[in-house]
């Protein structure tokens, strides 16, 4: 299946920079990245994430339906409370990561770009006799974060979803369009103008992707093969609910997570500031003591400079991988930070 993209009207502003791979479609930066990465560890500031793919669910059996078909417990989901879902496949390996919340009559979600014709056509094949419609919504709404901290007020009937590291807010698109307009303050809502003007200026993805590696969250597409199950990234923690009911791939879950290990983990690297240039998702990993030639133990699959720590990534290497062993990534010297324990 083809996958859709979406251009984001802010890449008309200023000094705009587009993004590459995954995020093609909004800025990767706006001039400055470090300022832009500074910007948000300090609660200011908006990541257009536009280019993420809306969907909605409806109706009177949509939290208990999600429920049968998530690795998350919904079927009670509190009207405004966030959560994460994945959706695996019958071997239990990851096929989609669901930011969502549920406003008391629609379930509102957001997934990686160009990704929401798939799981739209997953949801339709599991509807059955249940009362519930899925829409594609990413024509009407635009994804903005807003860093922990952000004073902006959100009008009243824009979805949130408010985490610990900041909100995801559903803006309607027009109104982002509005904003990259020359002179938007003639074109947006009350409501709209008062909240762009209290978010600040707008930051790219890549400092956004900064923090998400620093912070260890694992994205789809990125941490994930096709035979990534949820234990070798954390997902365990914000994203299964190990005691509720059946769902595709349950079994997989459960049996690794009672009898066995998986067998590939998650890492925070920190890499040697001397070298230009930054491994790219796919770099080899080794053992430092086997020397560039030796027998990869894993690969990059995040890299980011960080306003703070400097050059940094994440990577998924065997799970039995001496915790305390010195890496190489294409040669690149890095020390490991234990994500997932071995």
């Amino acid at each position: 299946m083809q996958r859709q993209t979406t251009t984001s009207p802010l890449l008309s502003l200023p000094g705009a920079v587009p993004a590459e791979g995954p995020d093609e479609g909004v800025a990767a930066h706006y001039g400055d990245l470090f300022r832009e990465q500074r910007a948000l560890a300090d609660g200011k500031g908006f990541v257009d994430l536009s280019h993420r793919g809306v969907v909605a669910v409806t109706g009177q059996d949509r939290l208990a339906w999600l429920h049968l078909l998530l690795t998350q417990h919904v079927s009670d989901l509190p009207p405004g409370r966030a959560t994460e879902a994945l959706i695996l496949s019958a071997h239990g390996h990851i096929e989609h990561a669901l930011y969502l919340v549920d406003d008391g009559t629609t379930t509102w979600m957001h997934v990686e770009p160009g990704t929401q014709g798939e799981l739209i056509a997953y949801l339709e094949s599991m509807k059955f006799f249940y009362q519930v419609d899925v829409s594609d919504r990413t024509g009407e709404y635009a994804v903005v974060h807003l860093p922990a901290g952000s004073i902006a007020a959100v009008p009243g009937d824009w979805p949130v979803r408010e985490v610990p590291y900041g909100r995801d807010v559903f803006v309607p698109r027009g109104e982002l369009e509005d904003l990259a307009r020359p002179s938007p303050a003639t074109t947006l809502s009350e409501s709209s103008a008062r909240f762009f003007s209290e978010v600040g200026s707008p930051v790219g993805v890549l400092a956004l992707e900064a923090l998400r590696i620093e912070a260890h969250r694992p994205r789809v597409g990125l941490e994930t093969d096709h035979r990534t199950i949820p234990h070798e990234l954390g997902w365990l923690d914000t994203a299964v609910h190990l005691d509720k009911g059946c769902y595709r791939g349950q079994e997989t879950v459960a049996r690794v997570h009672n009898l066995g290990r998986p067998p590939r983990r998650l890492v925070f690297l920190h890499l040697d500031g001397s070298e230009v240039k930054l491994p790219g998702h796919g770099t080899p990993v080794r053992l430092a003591a086997d020397g560039p030639d030796g027998r990869p133990v894993g690969t990059v699959t995040s890299s980011a400079r960080h306003w703070e720590l400097g050059p940094i990534a994440l990577a998924v290497i065997k799970r039995n991988t001496p915790v305390d062993a010195a890496l190489l990534a294409d040669g690149t010297a890095a020390s490991q930070e234990t994500v997932v324990e071995p």
